[in-house]
């Protein structure tokens, strides 16, 4: 009985440490996750105040310079940057480009079309009286011309609606650098030398140029980076362009240009001016158009032009094929006017270079073009599809018997009508005119150039990681403008915002 009974005690108390013993575990597995969790939010060890603000972090971040993001105070001040109170003036993101232009002497631009300065300024005053630029084939390449006046003009244009650049006269506030060297014209007019002359003024232009740029501040702080050459007609800056290559060029194509010369990564293909009218209240279709194909210039070329004399051969005996000699000479401009007016489609075929003006003529008049030119580079590729309204056709393919013929018998009503269409929806992006109105050629350029300018600021940047001098404390008197306007570019280019911009050691500071 005495062994029963102690038993039964052991296995009460038993019992009894077994409740107890859940009890404490149970208890040390709610401390120990509620501990866990703790642990798990905002460390409370962190002096938040070694931290930048959140909201300046989020800005960077995003690459949004709107600083209306931020606290009033501008947390970022405790950085050594200002409140928009001591920068005096809000920043603004309008979308317009903002360019210093070179005061470069007349005999750089309009003293060439015979203009002569009055005074101390070097530019005419286009409110009562522009310059001519020279008619004929001199007008295709006239890019220089076009967006020279529309640059001055932003000066006193009472709205900047429609408008893709201003200009700027402190270049610590620019986007870009601008070269108002008119580099076409200069080929076409002076390029010849006389017997007498060491050099052709259109070579001595050209090395004064390269010596009045590069002695610039604004060349030796990006490297020349930042700044735009106008050099359309092929042969243009031929002496110069090697001394300026890392300048961001305005080209019709890069078939005279090495690749480190010149490329589609760092500069701008720009249009032709066509020199054919424009088809105005075209009511033209498909089965008005009696011509199906149509091609008058030039047949015998040399380096890739060789496609055109075979084309030539090939197709001279098709009924309803156009395809002739011709030139500016004996009224061909009008002729050719009403010829591609009448046409289905309008060949054109690599020459001397791989782009030719034939092909914003046939834009201009309507008529689909086709493409025959393995290098040709495209102005504003980037935002348009060519393939809605031109057909390319590979060198190689074009030149095969019949081939061409049975492609372009091959398309139909109703796609050539959706491409005809199209055609009447993007002819205004290729259309020079001053003043410049919204989408014409002149904007576009602008554009196409704002979308270079945060691949030149990265490579600026880059290109200054080691230099010590640019890595100088900032201070906020560095800030004050002198001009009533912030020194920040509140930019947006293709999506994308511009940055801080004010003074460092060197002129330059860039958030």
């Amino acid at each position: 009985m005495m062994g029963e009974r102690n038993h039964s005690r052991l296995h009460f108390i038993s019992q009894k440490s077994l409740f107890y013993l859940f009890i404490v575990v149970s208890l040390m597995f709610i401390l120990s996750w509620f501990f866990v969790l703790r642990s798990a939010g905002k460390p409370q060890f962190v002096d938040r105040s070694l931290l930048p603000s959140s909201k300046l972090l989020a800005t960077i971040a995003n690459g949004d310079s709107r600083r209306n993001d931020l606290a009033p105070d501008m947390e970022g001040e405790k950085y050594g940057l200002p409140s928009q109170e001591k920068l005096g003036t809000k920043c603004s993101s309008n979308g317009i480009l903002k360019v210093f232009m070179y005061d470069l002497p007349a005999e750089f631009h309009f003293e060439l079309l015979g203009w002569k300065p009055q005074g101390s300024s070097v530019w005419p005053d286009i409110r009562t009286k522009i310059p001519m630029y020279p008619g004929g084939l001199n007008l295709q390449h006239s890019i220089e011309y076009w967006l020279t006046l529309d640059i001055l003009s932003s000066e006193f244009s009472g709205s900047i609606d429609g408008r893709s650049a201003i200009r700027m006269h402190n270049s610590s506030q620019a986007d870009i650098i601008f070269v108002p060297f008119f580099s076409s014209l200069s080929f076409n007019r002076y390029s010849k030398r006389d017997p007498h002359q060491k050099l052709s003024p259109n070579n001595v232009l050209q090395e004064k140029l390269v010596k009045y740029v590069t002695s610039q501040e604004e060349w030796k702080r990006s490297g020349g980076r930042d700044h735009v050459i106008l050099a359309h007609h092929p042969n243009s800056m031929i002496e110069a362009r090697t001394k300026l290559w890392s300048a961001m060029f305005v080209l019709a194509d890069f078939g005279r240009y090495p690749s480190s010369v010149a490329n589609v990564e760092k500069d701008v293909i720009a249009p032709y001016k066509h020199l054919i009218k424009s088809f105005v209240n075209d009511t033209s279709d498909f089965d008005s158009r009696p011509t199906l194909l149509y091609f008058q210039g030039a047949i015998y070329r040399k380096d890739g032009g060789f496609a055109r004399q075979e084309l030539f051969y090939l197709l001279k005996d098709e009924k309803d094929v156009h395809f002739s000699f011709g030139s500016i000479q004996n009224d061909g401009i009008n002729r050719a006017s009403t010829g591609m007016q009448n046409s289905k489609f309008c060949l054109n075929i690599a020459g001397d270079t791989p782009s030719s003006n034939r092909l914003f003529d046939a834009i201009a008049s309507h008529c689909v073009p086709v493409i025959i030119s393995d290098e040709i580079e495209l102005p504003f590729e980037d935002v348009l599809d060519y393939s809605e309204f031109c057909i390319f056709v590979r060198t190689s393919d074009a030149v095969k018997e019949n081939f061409l013929i049975n492609l372009i018998r091959g398309i139909g009503k109703e796609e050539w009508t959706r491409m005809w269409k199209r055609l009447k929806e993007v002819e205004r992006f290729y259309e020079f005119q001053y003043p410049s109105k919204e989408g014409d050629a002149v904007q576009m350029i602008w554009q196409a150039i704002s979308r270079k300018v945060p691949s030149i600021r990265m490579k600026t940047h880059r290109s200054v990681r080691f230099d010590r001098e640019l890595l100088q404390p900032i201070q906020a008197a560095d800030f004050e403008a002198d001009t009533g306007e912030c020194e920040c570019t509140g930019r947006w280019v293709n999506g994308i915002s511009s940055q801080l911009q004010g003074k460092s050691a060197d002129g330059e500071f860039r958030l």
